[in-house]
């Protein structure tokens, strides 16, 4: 499996931090440009000099999102809205109710009661 390269997921990081440090300051009200150039730039340093330890804990991380975190939001979220649309007979793809046809059933609409 190739992934991407540490310099790049260090790049990454860096851009990251940068985008935060600017909403951050900038919702407080003391972003300055001078600011962001000396943080974005040592960030940009030390994460380069640091690339294959973040890229060791980004793939460290990459494997808890991906099999810890979605595992618990599947089954916290996605698997309890399908116990409770099974126990409450909520068919929202309108999978049961098809007799020969896929049209939908609707009330007719008159032209009067529009105005």
């Amino acid at each position: 499996m190739q992934t991407s390269s540490p310099r790049f997921k260090a790049l990454a990081v860096s851009a990251g931090l940068s985008f935060w440090f600017f909403i951050i300051t900038s919702s407080v009200g003391v972003f300055s440009l001078q600011y962001l150039v000396i943080f974005a730039g040592s960030v940009f340093a030390i994460t380069q000099i640091f690339a294959l330890k973040i890229s060791k804990g980004l793939d460290i991380f990459a494997i808890i999102n991906t099999k810890i975190f979605l595992g618990i939001l599947f089954v916290c979220v996605i698997a309890i809205y399908g116990i409770l649309f099974r126990f409450l007979r909520i068919d929202l793809l309108r999978l049961k109710k098809q007799p020969d046809s896929y049209w939908l059933e609707i009330e007719s609409n008159d032209v009067g009661k529009m105005f």
